[in-house]
């Protein structure tokens, strides 16, 4: 590998066996719970057998959430990688971390690796935050002395002061988060791994996060940085990573990648894969200023679905407003096989002309999922409104509004 390589990957690939029960449901008799226990058990003992992953359902599929991954990144180069949900960003990292094998190629990293995945990786629950940090150092090689003369820093920066003798069981979500990157990003890794977990923290916390990232990256240590947030990620990093399906598709300045990124997103085919349901998505823009949103769901399995919402976003994925089902039907709601189907119409506030991606966020079986990218939103002119000012210069929203003169000044 060159010395001006922190990351080298050749050939990468990471396979998983998902298991689908083809009834669709429990037994209805306790002869079949016996058949299909027996049939489960036998399927075990022979993968075990053959040193296959065990995997419970009636029919296996393979799913490679990486393929044929190769990718060279420089020391002291701040990477953004980016690509719709389930492209294989978050496994990559997950493998990059050695949290995951891979099932085939190779990688080569040079420096210590510190990083920031998910809520609840890293620490123990049982440990205070205090031990926690030195845990953690000793997983990375530090000796006591280097931990202690750095802990003031990393609590200070966490602001979780008052709670750093508490369990970190006891911890939100956001302190949770806040302890774990001002932990991986002050013991002196050579290369930093962070995922979307940030979201979790608030935006102040956020920016001191990014404004720590740059000065690590300004000083020659690597970032490897996943998010949605394309603002975030034109700030912060240089060189951008674009995932489709598994597969590096580009590589290139940051700039570059996120309009690929964008255009690729322009071609969507107006359907995600959200977990275990399928959300079909399509928009409608018309001239008298209203919007048409028509939402199909489905899943191959029962799942309980309890929040449901739509989307719009403009520019780098900005969020401009929701959409949600308006008590039009009772929540937790049991979705199968037979689709839901919704037709949501806006009325108001009129949307200035202009191109916009509608997507979804959902909370099936208590778990979220959102893809920001499902259909495109063209919004047309709006018939018989006439205005001075380019849509540049008009924001995104175009209110109704009235204006009254109070007073008329004299002229001197």
């Amino acid at each position: 590998m060159s010395e001006q390589n922190a990351i080298k990957i050749e050939g990468l690939g990471k396979k998983y066996l998902i298991g689908h029960n083809l009834d669709g449901g429990r037994p209805k008799t306790f002869r079949e719970a016996l058949t299909k226990g027996f049939k489960s058990a036998l399927t075990s003992v022979r993968n075990m057998a053959q040193l296959r992953q065990l995997v419970a359902g009636d029919e296996i599929e393979e799913f490679w959430a990486l393929k044929d991954v190769d990718l060279e990144i420089k020391r002291g180069d701040a990477v953004g990688i980016i690509g719709r949900n389930g492209a294989g960003k978050s496994t990559l990292l997950k493998v990059l971390s050695r949290i995951t094998e891979p099932t085939a190629g190779r990688i080569e990293i040079t420096g210590r690796v510190a990083s920031l995945l998910e809520v609840g990786t890293g620490f123990h629950p049982e440990l205070t935050g205090r031990e926690n940090i030195f845990l953690n150092g000793a997983i990375l090689g530090m000796s006591r002395k280097e931990i202690q003369r750095k802990i003031d820093r990393i609590i200070d920066f966490a602001g979780v002061e008052k709670f750093i003798d508490t369990p970190v069981k006891r911890y939100s979500s956001g302190m949770y988060v806040r302890l774990a990157f001002s932990v991986a990003a002050h013991l002196d890794p050579e290369i930093l791994i962070v995922d979307e977990v940030l979201a979790v923290g608030d935006a102040a916390f956020q920016r001191k996060c990014h404004a720590l990232m740059r000065e690590l990256a300004n000083s020659g240590k690597t970032v490897l940085f996943v998010s949605h947030n394309l603002r975030s990620l034109r700030e912060l990093c240089r060189t951008g990573v674009l995932l489709e399906q598994g597969q590096v598709t580009g590589v290139g300045p940051i700039e570059q990648i996120i309009d690929r990124y964008q255009q690729t997103a322009a071609d969507v085919q107006s359907v995600a894969r959200l977990g275990a349901i399928e959300a079909w998505v399509k928009a409608e823009g018309r001239e008298d200023g209203s919007n048409v949103f028509r939402l199909s769901l489905t899943a191959r399995r029962r799942v309980s679905l309890s929040e449901l919402c739509l989307i719009v976003t403009g520019k780098d994925e900005e969020r401009l407003y929701i959409l949600n089902q308006q008590n039009s039907f009772e929540m937790p709601y049991d979705l199968g096989p037979v689709s839901l189907q919704l037709r949501i119409d806006q009325t108001g506030p009129a949307l200035v002309e202009g191109s916009y991606m509608v997507g979804v966020y959902l909370k099936a079986d208590g778990k979220p999922y959102e893809d920001l990218a499902i259909a495109r939103l063209e919004v047309p002119a709006r018939k018989g409104f006439q205005t001075f000012y380019p849509p540049e210069v008009r924001g995104v929203v175009e209110p109704e509004f009235a204006v009254t003169v109070a007073a008329a000044l004299e002229k001197q």
